[in-house]
């Protein structure tokens, strides 16, 4: 019991410290006005992937309809 205690309040400590090191990573970039390339990369990522999907959707579709 006390092991996994250990082990909650580590892990509260670690995303506690990390979430300030990225809140300071995020306010630079916006106030470069960066932060807008980075979305749009996220955003071209994810299309990309979407686009994936559907494109296997289709085609997994069409093999089944042969069959």
């Amino acid at each position: 019991m006390l092991k996994r205690i250990t082990s909650t309040i580590y892990i509260l400590l670690i995303t506690r410290l990390a979430a300030n090191a990225e809140t300071e990573m995020a306010d630079t970039l916006r106030s470069n006005g960066k932060i807008y390339v980075v979305v749009m990369v996220l955003a071209t990522i994810f299309a990309g992937i979407f686009a994936f999907l559907v494109y296997l959707d289709r085609k997994i579709s069409k093999m089944e309809k042969e069959k």
